[in-house]
């Protein structure tokens, strides 16, 4: 068996993973779905289909992982993934697709939960900022690749689902020599099974969990409804495949300079800075829509800003939380963000039917509004640890 610091590294690709599946989904399915005319309201509704199969797993994810262990849950849902990517070619129908992405969701959140509350809790106090930091940068760096398999589609439409399913395969077959462990029992004594810890949990730390909210929101909007937005405004396919993975490259230049800027500023003020300056960003992205250059700016800037609330957002709950409610704290981190990816496309979608001359970034610049005032007007005395 592996050392712990190989573990670390085989979690961090597994991780890697899970962002290149759904990085490559969303853009993917909402470019066929959108060449064979589906309305923007029901592609926007299809692709929630990912993040129901999260929200779907995530009450159900502490008791296995108390009884089994890390391994088996993050084994179950790496075969999720990737076997349901391999049926992709075998069917067209609409809800044949849909029930695949919500069978991948469940199987990425097996493999979200178990590898960050693996690596969150047996990680020293010292250490957890850049672990974290790792994990966030893996994501954004399979979240950068996915969207390129879009361009596979002029070879065949089955050959991304292929070459995805073959990649995953190779990164999940590496946990068959890693150990199994277990949680700590003050860990999860109950932590996630009690709806008191639960609520315990909101109380201490219900603004760290909004910028999961946010990024969840933006990830599924931007690479499930952006390409279909971008085609009606003449954008060619293979050109949306390419701006559309520099937010998450973005994101992978600055997701560790963003964490240590909020370790020395503090996770609030840190938070603030990014969304306020993003904002911006989409607001440019708004009104220079139609020039590629400016849309490659706008993305590849927002990407550096936001890209990474969702590793600020683990980590600002991690910092406010006691380990006997990180379990808890982990999945309604994860429950929050699917929430904000579930509502996203379909807000976006909907949006660009009802308001078909109005750009569709305005839908994330009042996103981000919200989420700025909540956290400002959230008291600093309240969440410091």
């Amino acid at each position: 068996m592996v050392s712990v610091k190989t573990r670390f590294w085989i979690l961090i690709a597994l991780v890697f993973i899970s962002g290149f599946s759904q990085g490559m989904i969303l853009p993917l399915m909402g470019i066929i779905l959108e060449q064979e005319n589906v309305s923007s309201s029901i592609n926007g509704l299809h692709a929630t289909g990912l993040y129901v199969g999260v929200l779907i797993a995530s009450p159900f994810m502490e008791k296995p992982i108390r009884k089994y262990g890390f391994k088996p849950l993050i084994m179950l849902g790496g075969l999720l993934v990737f076997a349901s990517l391999a049926i992709f070619p075998l069917w067209q129908s609409l809800w044949f697709w849909f029930v695949l992405r919500v069978t991948i969701g469940i199987g990425d959140n097996m493999l979200h939960f178990g590898t960050q509350t693996w690596i969150t809790t047996t990680s020293a106090k010292e250490t957890r900022g850049r672990n974290i930091s790792f994990y966030g940068l893996s994501f954004g760096l399979g979240f950068t690749v996915g969207p390129l398999m879009t361009r596979l589609l002029e070879v065949n439409q089955a050959l991304p689902f292929l070459v995805s399913a073959a990649l995953s395969f190779v990164v999940w077959s590496l946990m068959f020599v890693v150990r199994n462990t277990y949680p700590k029992t003050d860990n999860v004594t109950t932590a996630t099974g009690s709806v008191k810890r639960f609520i315990q949990a909101a109380q201490i730390a219900w603004v760290a969990f909004l910028p999961a909210f946010g990024y969840g929101f933006l990830e599924a909007t931007l690479h499930g409804i952006f390409p279909v937005y971008g085609l009606r405004i003449g954008h060619e396919v293979n050109m949306l495949s390419l701006i559309i993975p520099c937010f998450a490259a973005g994101s992978i230049v600055t997701q560790i300079p963003l964490g240590i800027f909020s370790d020395k500023v503090g996770r609030r003020k840190g938070l603030l800075t990014v969304i306020a300056s993003g904002s911006i960003c989409f607001l440019l992205a708004a009104l220079f829509e139609t020039s590629i250059i400016a849309l490659f700016l706008s993305f590849a800037i927002s990407g550096m800003l936001i890209g990474s609330l969702y590793s600020l957002s683990i980590t600002f709950m991690t910092d406010l939380l006691p380990s006997s409610l990180l379990p808890a704290g982990n999945l309604m981190t994860g429950i929050s963000f699917s929430i904000g990816s579930i509502s996203g496309p379909f807000l976006s979608g909907l949006f660009l039917d009802v308001f078909p001359s109005i750009s569709f970034f305005y839908v994330i610049i009042s996103m981000l509004a919200v989420l700025f005032f909540a956290i400002y007007f959230k008291r600093e005395t309240e969440v410091a640890t």
